[in-house]
């Protein structure tokens, strides 16, 4: 079994790096100090480039990341195709769930969309939380509440039938992102080509002006 390597990634241990981080999971459930000092304490910061990666394909996800400032998305390959299944930016916790949970291959790749910082913590330390705190068996359940929704979100988009009504519903759901991502991104995460995305946004900037 290959473990992942990361390279272009920058770490190095911090003391107080918690606040982002409990800040978010307050927004889910109140933390205690007793898991806001395990954060601080098993939490690593690190910074990677726009266009290298957390994680590739085949490789064993060994962390959780918190993403600081930066855009990072999933993509698995289809032949010589990418195909991008989630984009996630900053106050966004990511991994590849099933290569983290059962640390097992993954399939997808973890890259940088811009340059990013983040925090991460091992899967060895996240394991440990809940056995040490176990109230923290709470916040991992509110954590998978969040992914679920999340991954209901995006099978949402992936069943609207027409090319716009994707479109639509991720200039709804993600304005923030709309002037940080290439197109061909936007398109690959909508499952639409890149003329047709093209086309769509000359047709919706022509009703604008209209």
């Amino acid at each position: 079994m290959t473990q992942a390597k990361s390279p272009g990634v920058k770490k190095r241990h911090l003391r107080n790096t918690a606040g982002p981080i409990v800040n978010m999971l307050n927004q889910l459930h109140p933390i205690s100090e007793e898991i806001e000092i395990y954060l601080d304490k098993h939490l690593t910061e690190g910074s990677i480039k726009k266009g290298t990666y957390l994680l590739k394909s085949g490789h064993v996800c060994t962390h959780v990341y918190f993403i600081k400032k930066g855009i990072l998305r999933g993509y698995v390959k289809e032949t010589a195709k990418e195909i991008t299944t989630w984009i996630s930016s900053e106050n966004d916790m990511v991994t590849s769930i099933s290569s983290f949970d059962d640390q097992i291959p993954a399939i997808e790749n973890i890259q940088a969309l811009e340059d990013c910082e983040f925090l991460s913590i091992t899967f060895a330390d996240f394991q440990n939380l809940y056995v040490e705190i176990p109230e923290f068996n709470i916040v991992g359940r509110k954590l998978i509440q969040r992914y679920y929704r999340n991954s209901e979100a995006r099978a949402f988009v992936a069943r609207l039938s027409k090319a716009e009504y994707k479109y639509e519903y991720f200039l709804r759901n993600n304005p923030q992102l709309l002037n940080r991502l290439a197109i061909k991104h936007i398109a690959s995460y909508l499952g639409i080509t890149l003329e047709t995305l093209s086309r769509i946004r000359k047709k919706l900037s022509l009703r604008k002006v209209a």
